[in-house]
């Protein structure tokens, strides 16, 4: 029976929740095992026909989960289990070579990081995919001008294809975080119980570089008993940093899609209810859902950090959250990217709002681009602002329109004419650089494509 959201399937992909699954994860294990002992065999470690009829067992299918929990309810050890199991399988004279040399975390923490591994593989992709969507958006809005917002209030002009051009940019600096960190964080260890090798004395490395390459991993340089949990703290850290963009992206667009703003609005499919009370709302249940699950990625975080400081060359204070913390927070995350892309997809922008939006103010966005005028009229900035300062709160007070009353102000009105204010109040004259800011990212997003090759 269910318990967690994710375990009914309500959050993260099928193929996502599969790689985590118990099953899969025995698999890992299972395949780890197998290719520890064909090198060992290989390098004369352990009887080459051992290594091979260990490695047979192991890829056998033999070794069912349903077992492992039978041995583990008597050993409460699920390592020892997995040994165990391969153990009633294999000869007599091959016995006592499983497992030869390693220690639990070899096997669990190389395991993790092919399940990371494969992930990504999956994760990646629909990173690229959501930066495609957006950048069809920049290129839809590049030139729309709209309000720019500073502490929730009318500020200046922006682009409106720019807001999707920073969200872009970031997810694009995500690829390039996660493509040079999986050299530190996707690694094979196979260095036992302190991280000497021990039993395999001066070929340990020898074991451990080859199963590394054959599992697509690199290999630790260092380790205790467990690979040092930086390495898991920066991929926890790349997943919820990944997770805040993509909140900072839903916070905006529920923020635009408030009904006083109404400048996008979240797709709302035929049959969906937005309230079960109000029959009117179309509420951004998607971006609000991404959101909540930023939060939880956030204090997965937290905690990784928390894991790095174990006792002398391991204790076991981080082995029951990661258990939590590692699969859900990538299963969340993949959640979050899917939400994402139905969102961008099918986003609703309401042209015409987004400019009857920049007059709401009756002219006084543009106080910024009067100031600057009258700054190279050789005006002192600080007087210019006070008598600008003067007249919009004037107008705002008493409901009038800012650029007739910017007119008739002496000591604004003497230094401006009319054509000169007209071309002010324009605001399709103040997207200033942001035709090359969005040109040069989409030239960086095109790059990030080109530089990784990500199916």
């Amino acid at each position: 029976m269910p318990i967690l959201p994710i375990d009914s399937g309500r959050y993260g992909s099928n193929e996502i929740r599969k790689i985590f699954d118990e099953e899969n994860r025995l698999r890992y294990q299972l395949d780890f095992e197998a290719e520890v002992a064909l090198s060992q065999g290989k390098l004369n470690l352990i009887p080459l026909n051992a290594s091979k009829e260990i490695s047979r067992v192991a890829r056998s299918n033999k070794i069912t989960m349903k077992r492992i929990k039978d041995l583990e309810s008597i050993s409460e050890h699920d390592t020892a289990s997995l040994v165990l199991a391969i153990s009633e399988n294999c000869s007599p004279s091959t016995k006592p070579w499983i497992h030869y040399g390693l220690t639990s975390n070899d096997v669990i923490d190389t395991s993790t990081s092919m399940q990371l591994k494969d992930a990504l593989e999956i994760i990646e992709p629909k990173i690229l995919r959501l930066i495609s969507l957006l950048i069809n958006k920049v290129r839809r809005y590049s030139t729309l001008p709209s309000v720019g917002r500073t502490h929730g209030q009318h500020s200046s002009i922006i682009s409106f294809g720019l807001k999707f051009a920073i969200w872009a940019n970031e997810l694009s600096h995500h690829i390039e975080r996660i493509e040079e960190g999986k050299k530190r964080f996707l690694l094979c260890k196979t260095l036992g119980v302190v991280g000497t090798g021990s039993l395999m004395g001066s070929k340990a490395l020898d074991v451990q570089n080859n199963v590394a390459k054959t599992l697509g991993l690199h290999s630790i340089e260092a380790a205790t008993q467990v690979i040092p949990r930086e390495r898991l703290a920066e991929v926890q850290f790349i997943i919820s940093l990944v997770g805040c963009t993509l909140d900072k992206m839903a916070t905006e667009i529920r923020n635009l899609q408030r009904t006083e703003i109404s400048e996008v609005e979240e797709p709302f499919k035929k049959g969906q209810l937005g309230s079960s009370a109000v029959p009117v709302k179309r509420n951004p249940i998607k971006s609000e859902r991404i959101s909540s699950l930023a939060r939880i990625l956030r204090s997965f975080s937290s905690i990784s950090q928390e894991n790095i400081s174990l006792w002398h060359e391991r204790d076991l204070s981080n082995s029951a959250n990661e258990r939590f913390t590692i699969p859900m927070g990538v299963i969340l995350l993949d959640e979050m990217i899917n939400s994402m892309i139905k969102v961008i997809e099918g986003l609703s922008v309401n042209t015409k709002k987004i400019l009857e939006n920049i007059n709401k103010t009756k002219g006084r966005i543009f106080a910024e681009f009067i100031l600057e005028a009258l700054v190279k009229k050789g005006i002192p900035r600080m007087s210019a602002y006070d008598n600008i300062q003067h007249v919009a709160f004037e107008t705002l007070a008493n409901d009038k329109d800012f650029k007739e009353a910017i007119m008739q102000e002496p000591s604004i009105g003497a230094n401006l004419n009319k054509k000169e204010l007209t071309i002010i109040f324009d605001p399709n004259r103040h997207l200033a650089a942001s035709s090359k800011i969005i040109n040069n990212v989409i030239k960086k997003t095109e790059q990030i494509r080109k530089n990784y090759k990500i199916r």
